[in-house]
């Protein structure tokens, strides 16, 4: 059997402030022993009021949800009850993550599941399940859960060392390929900067044959887990791991440079959700006060390793179109192209530069 207890109690030392005041409160109006046995009678009846002074019962939002899976749970209440967990903790996706999980713990997929509400849990798929579903109900993300995430159609490796690929980034891909068809016959190299998991620069690679790809990362962690993605999906060797800063590793100048580096200020970092801020490596999130420390730095380097008619692909915040804008022009002012696209939802989301 598997318990999971979700605390939603205050901290404690709000808890210990409102027993302390309530003690004041009872000696404040307290009379003294001795006034008291002078004033009450003997035969007194109880009155059976309750003691404005006693200590209530504590709020329901302080107390302790105890949930746990029996080993027989069918497929179809372990959603529900899951799906019921992570409502109250306040997922904004808890069906979807209630099934991705329970999918990944019987190693099947989300079809299967719908197919199969009456095929019951074994008492480790219950145990495995509901350490999960707690962990997800503290935020942690199911990615991260799970070990993998898709992108641009490809299955990711991920664990904490590296950031979680967003659909976003997609966007990304799509101009670098584009780009990279316009102009065949001279684009053969593409740098990926801040790789992290490998996943701009695999996606580029599955499905541009003749490039070859470097991709780059400072952090040895993450490039830990772009080699285990490399191995499993460059089937043809077109990527080339490199440890370093920027654009520094790069062995020769390159027809493309892209680049989802961090961008989130020193400022909104702290505001992150927490799904966020407490699990991704903050390495790859924050980029000082303004969000643009490793654009900037990047932007400097990209004359002395871009080829002539190379091009510049830079994801960036919503709100960090007009900077980086004008740092592009002020760093590049030879560029013959500086252009400015959104995204799926209508945000500022990536700059193009075409040197």
């Amino acid at each position: 059997m598997t318990i999971l207890q979700v605390n939603v109690r205050p901290a404690l030392s709000l808890q210990q402030q409102v027993d302390s005041q309530r003690s004041e409160e009872t000696d404040a109006h307290q009379p003294s022993s001795n006034h008291r046995h002078a004033t009450q009678p003997s035969n007194a009846l109880p009155t059976h009021q309750p003691d404005p002074l006693a200590t209530p019962p504590l709020p329901s939002f302080w107390q302790k949800i105890v949930w746990r899976l029996m080993p027989s749970t069918t497929v179809g209440r372990a959603l529900i009850s899951a799906r019921e967990r992570l409502d109250e903790a306040g997922s904004p996706t808890a069906s979807l993550d209630a099934q991705v999980i329970l999918a990944h713990v019987l190693g099947t997929d989300r079809s299967w599941l719908f197919a199969h509400h009456e095929y019951t849990l074994s008492a480790e798929q219950a145990d495995a399940y509901t350490d999960l579903i707690a962990r997800r109900i503290h935020h942690e993300p199911v990615a991260y859960l799970i070990g993998r995430k898709e992108f641009y159609g490809l299955d990711f490796q991920v664990d904490r060392r590296v950031l979680i690929p967003r659909p976003e980034t997609e966007l990304l891909v799509d101009a670098v390929l584009d780009f990279v068809t316009e102009h065949t016959t001279h684009c053969r190299l593409v740098a990926d900067v801040g790789t992290g998991s490998g996943a701009i620069a695999l996606a580029i690679a599955a499905n541009a044959p003749p490039l070859t790809v470097y991709a780059i990362d400072v952090s040895q962690d993450a490039l830990a887990v772009a080699q285990m993605n490399v191995t499993q999906l460059d089937e043809r060797r077109q990527v080339h791991l490199l440890h370093g800063d920027l654009l520094t590793p790069l062995p020769e100048p390159v027809d493309v440079i892209v680049a989802n580096l961090p961008y989130i200020s020193t400022m909104v970092y702290p505001e992150l959700d927490a799904d966020v801020r407490d699990f991704e490596p903050k390495l790859a999130l924050e980029a000082g006060p303004e969000g643009l420390d490793a654009i900037t730095r990047l932007l400097r380097q990209a004359k002395h390793y871009l080829r002539p008619g190379g091009a510049l692909f830079l994801e960036i915040s919503y709100d960090q179109s007009e900077a980086v804008m004008r740092l592009a022009h002020d760093l590049l002012p030879n560029a013959e192209r500086i252009s400015l696209r959104q995204d799926y939802h209508g945000h500022d989301r990536l700059v193009t530069i075409i040197i």
